[in-house]
């Protein structure tokens, strides 16, 4: 089949003439460009447009796919009029532009005064509270956004719910620990990403209360945990202000515990971070934008050597979610693993955002509003969904279909035995 009648056969599969266009913002990124390959392998949309602000590199990336309903455009995240002109036409967004806490809410409200229905993978607290504050807005535009919809936001929130629809009569507690690392490449936003999550405040929620902790401080360092993680190893695991902390508690009823932490390796890396963090705030207690594009051209500058030495040549990256609850007046605990040993933080993040915009297009599920993942994605369809992509491009480990779906739970019974069971797809 040539590449126009691949575009053909790709338009007639999704309903002829009508609108049928995604658009992944930030496109060429390492998150943005796996988002990308999931939704064309997906089909679901008539057209693919790769929007970045490297324009060369976007129509490039288009080009590499041979089919003329996948194009690369240019476009400037800071420039409304540059969104506007993007958005324009499209059926959903897939923003995978970050630093969130400085382009999650504004992407989100160009989105809405486009009228176009919006996923992202916004993992900054601060900037998911602003974008929750939208929610009025997409309501009166008729918008439907998922915002975190990737893997811590994203298919964490989704194994917590999952439990609670499926295997829970009470959900009492959800404990979320990442890790990721040896990346090809790490950018600026993803380090400008990580000294947020050191600097401000992370909200736990300890019996049915939230407290706030700092990771670099006494409060956070109290909750360090070791965690034993597959395809990585054991790794100490620090608190995160990831937003699943503030979403869960509102989503899941009688829910008294909702903790994240994470880590990324080789542990002397992040070491190195925390301790270019730590001198910096020693001079600069409130740094401003300048202050930090310093703090990551250190950290970065000594990445390449950390990778090395710990022999690290390929990523990976482990999501445990341990849900506690009650069934039949009974103690239960389930724990959720995805791992593996050549995949890492694109692959775990983007393929959950497309997914989630693959449907939010094709299912009966939208519902104007900003909604966290675990308020409007039904879980078993989400992971259906990944696994068809998987299919499509495996990952390794076996992960190459629904079969070998790379999601293990663990069931703890009330009677200390530990079994494993299917995940019901």
């Amino acid at each position: 089949m040539s590449s126009s009648e691949a575009g053909v056969a790709r338009r007639s599969r999704v309903g002829g003439d009508e609108r049928h266009r995604v658009v992944v913002l930030g496109g060429c990124g390492g998150i943005g460009s796996i988002a990308v390959r999931s939704l064309v392998a997906d089909e679901a949309f008539a057209e693919v447009v790769i929007a970045d602000v490297r324009g060369e590199d976007a129509r490039a990336a288009a080009a590499g796919y041979a089919d003329p309903a996948v194009t690369g455009v240019v476009m400037d995240a800071g420039s409304p009029e540059s969104l506007a002109a993007v958005l324009a036409g499209a059926d959903v967004a897939v923003s995978c532009i970050g630093p969130f806490y400085r382009f999650g809410p504004p992407v989100l409200a160009a989105a809405v005064a486009a009228g176009v229905d919006y996923v992202d993978v916004c993992d900054d607290l601060d900037a998911t509270r602003a974008q929750l504050q939208l929610d009025d807005a997409a309501r009166a535009a008729g918008v439907c956004a998922v915002i975190g919809m990737g893997n811590s936001p994203g298919l964490a929130n989704l194994f917590a719910r999952f439990a609670a629809d499926e295997l829970l009569d009470e959900t009492l507690a959800v404990d979320i620990l990442h890790v990721h690392g040896g990346e090809p490449t790490e950018g600026p936003a993803v380090i400008k990403h990580r000294i947020h999550a050191m600097v401000d405040d992370v909200p736990l929620f300890v019996d049915g209360a939230f407290v706030d902790v700092r990771l670099l401080e006494p409060s956070g360092q109290a909750y360090v945990q070791e965690t034993d993680f597959p395809a990585v190893g054991r790794c100490p695991t620090y608190p995160y202000p990831h937003p699943e902390t503030i979403t869960l508690p509102r989503h899941l009823p009688g829910l008294r515990r909702a903790t994240n932490r994470g880590v990324v390796v080789p542990l002397p890396y992040f070491d190195h971070t925390m301790a270019v963090v730590r001198r910096g705030l020693a001079d600069h207690p409130v740094p401003d934008e300048a202050i930090i594009d310093g703090w990551v051209e250190a950290i970065l500058a000594e990445r390449p050597r950390f990778l090395a030495e710990a022999g690290l040549t390929a990523p990976r990256g482990c999501l445990k979610v341990v849900v506690e609850g009650r069934r039949a007046g009974e103690d239960h605990t389930y724990v959720f693993t995805i791992a593996s040993t050549d995949a890492g933080a694109g692959e775990g993040t983007g393929i959950p955002a497309a997914m989630g915009a693959a449907l939010l297009h094709t299912a009966d599920i939208r519902r104007p509003g900003v909604h966290p993942p675990e308020a409007i994605i039904p879980p078993l369809d989400l992971f259906v969904r990944a696994a068809s992509a998987l299919d499509r491009f495996p990952l390794g480990n076996g992960a190459d279909g629904a079969g070998d779906f790379p999601i293990r739970i663990d069931h703890h019974r009330p009677d200390g035995v530990v079994e494993e069971i299917p995940l019901p797809i």
